[in-house]
């Protein structure tokens, strides 16, 4: 099963997101520039879908396939 959460951090970092802090759990806060929201990032992404859900909501046009 492959790790995504490396993958979408990089992606959100490339992008000019940035971390806001430490959520409940293991949950972090990013900050989108493009969207002007929040956006909740889990520390064990282990789904593409959830993976996608975070790029969606983060403003960033790209996929896992």
């Amino acid at each position: 099963m492959a790790e995504y959460e490396k993958r979408v951090r990089d992606l959100l970092k490339s992008h000019g997101c940035r971390f806001v802090r430490h959520g409940k759990g293991d949950h972090d806060i990013w900050y989108s520039p493009i969207t002007d929201r929040h956006v909740t990032v889990d520390s064990k992404i282990k789904s593409r879908f959830t993976a996608n859900a975070i790029l969606k909501q983060s403003g960033i046009d790209y996929r896992f396939q």
